[in-house]
């Protein structure tokens, strides 16, 4: 029998709980691996097909240009189906698309079935959560939100080298294919526990126009942020172009959802000041710390002498001590001030981040290691104080919308922090190369130094030049990484600001506060 429409369901015990826990995770972790796992695989799959790699990054801007469209809508589909339906069918849509990605013969039907993957993916972020929430009582929903806050948090690390394996020792195809037994299990168990949790479609219109605004607007700000650093930002037209095609479609879409009395996204819930806050906390602290989880590994492979596997080897153990510190902070958000759960994470993040300023050249694994490890701990008081705050006060008729407004605020976040991240790195890089290069001249003694000691290994002038080129190149580079990891950390700071903003969350409520 379905739970009545309205009405929240009880909170599941026992094994239900538990697999119930594990599926939606698994479904999530699947999805979350998958805006990373085929970063590291275009080269693979570009030189397969026989195009160019900025060619074959449309396999991974098709698939954020189609999620970031699909995750605000997750509302309006939670009404339309129920969500319950929704998320099992999102899941096996995803599966499918994932296997037509596998078999694609060329780039073009790659890129599509990838913009297929990211529509129907849309929704199972947002209703893992809110599903979640409705299986755990209202005293233990921040435990719900620490095992979510974990796939979500350790499946970005895990994607490159995972990918990158899978590349490397079967083939890039695979990379796809993992998610066809992953899905159907999460699936399986998802419907046979929470089919009759489910209230049922209600049949409510569709906002046509503000569906079509909002396509307009989203498709051109991710395609300008994906494809900016590549067509050098704003002195391309095309760029300029789908800058004001976004500003424009954004005001109307602004104007236009705010009167509309059905409105595919509901915009009323930043009227609300624990979500305005608490969302623009969470979403560019996401942004600096995506930014800074992707400049990592390139600044280690380019500039370091890494291999993709001992990259991701260096990323890896920032997901220890969030696994072994989440279940607490779980359990303790709905007895600590959330916002001082998350001043713990914001200052964790500043203070690992400053280590990081500190590399130079000279760093070895370990030194790189140790603040990866530390970062575990800050990503542990991350995500669950802060969907504390974001969802206090909703009722449970308002978590979808909620939960997939905050998502889509957080996934445009994160594309636009990696985009301003590789591009300050790279201007930042040329700027430190040009000053250093000024001192390598006759005159400078320690360039004399390293250019005689070259030309007595054998190196003739010009072999020499290009040998401390590429020495000032990894200095340079290493110099613009660190004056972003010091940028980031006084970023984090200062974002505190956001966190104190918002009001007190009540003693016993968390992030299900309004779910029971």
């Amino acid at each position: 029998m379905a739970v009545p429409a309205g009405a929240a369901p009880a909170p599941l015990s026992g094994s239900a709980l538990v697999l119930g826990t594990f599926a939606l995770s698994l479904a999530t972790f699947m999805n979350v691996l998958d805006t990373s796992i085929a970063n590291v695989s275009i080269p693979a799959i570009a030189g397969d097909m026989g195009v160019s790699p900025s060619q074959g990054t449309w396999v991974i801007t098709s698939f954020a240009v189609a999620n970031a469209i699909s995750v605000p809508l997750t509302g309006w589909m939670t009404q339309r189906f129920g969500p319950v339906r929704l998320f099992v069918l999102s899941i096996l849509l995803f599966v499918v698309a994932s296997w037509l990605c596998g078999l694609a013969p060329n780039i073009s039907l790659l890129i599509v079935f990838r913009v297929i993957q990211g529509l129907v993916a849309g929704p199972m972020i947002p209703l893992s959560q809110t599903l979640l929430l409705s299986s755990y009582p209202r005293a233990k929903a921040g435990t719900a939100m620490a095992m979510w806050a974990m796939t979500v948090l350790v499946a970005p690390v895990a994607g490159p080298l995972l990918g990158g394996w899978i590349t490397d020792n079967i083939s890039w195809p695979w990379i796809f294919y993992i998610n066809i037994p992953v899905g159907l299990v999460a699936a399986a168990i998802t419907w046979s526990i929470y089919r009759t949790r489910d209230p049922g479609p209600n049949k409510s219109p569709l906002d046509y126009v503000g569906l079509g605004l909002l396509v307009v607007w989203v498709g051109s700000l991710q395609i300008m942020v994906d494809k900016g650093k590549e067509l050098d930002w704003f002195n391309s037209t095309q760029i300029v172009v789908l800058a004001a095609t976004a500003v424009i479609g954004f005001a109307f879409f602004l104007a236009w959802e705010l009167t509309e009395e059905h409105p595919v996204v509901d915009l009323r819930l930043f009227g609300q000041r624990n979500f305005l806050m608490g969302t623009l906390a969470l979403s560019i602290a996401y942004g600096l710390f995506f930014g800074n989880i992707v400049l990592l590994p390139l600044w280690l492979q380019e500039y370091m002498g890494y291999t993709a596997t001992w990259a991701g080897l260096a990323m890896a153990p920032v997901g220890v001590l969030a696994i072994m510190l989440s279940p607490w902070v779980g359990k303790n958000v709905s007895k600590i001030d959330p916002r001082k759960l998350a001043t713990v994470a914001f200052l964790g993040f500043a203070f690992v981040l400053w280590m990081r300023s500190r590399f130079n050249v000279q760093a070895d694994f370990a030194a790189i290691l140790v603040p990866t490890i530390l970062q575990g701990a800050a990503m542990a008081f991350f995500f669950i104080p802060l969907q504390a705050i974001i969802f206090s006060g909703l009722t449970p008729d308002r978590l979808p919308a909620a939960a997939g407004l905050s998502n889509f605020v957080r996934i445009t976040a994160g594309a636009i922090g990696t985009s301003i991240f590789t591009t300050v790195w790279e201007d930042r890089a040329i700027l430190h190369h040009a000053e250093i290069a000024e001192t390598v001249t006759r005159s400078n003694d320690s360039a004399t130094l390293a250019l005689g000691q070259l030309g007595s290994s054998g190196y003739d002038p010009g072999q020499s030049l290009a040998t401390i080129n590429r020495m000032v190149d990894q200095q340079s580079y290493t110099m613009a990484a660190t004056d972003l990891f010091l940028l980031s950390a006084t970023l984090f700071v200062a974002l505190l600001v956001f966190v104190w903003m918002t009001r007190p969350v009540p003693a016993g409520a968390t992030a299900a506060g309004g779910a029971h």
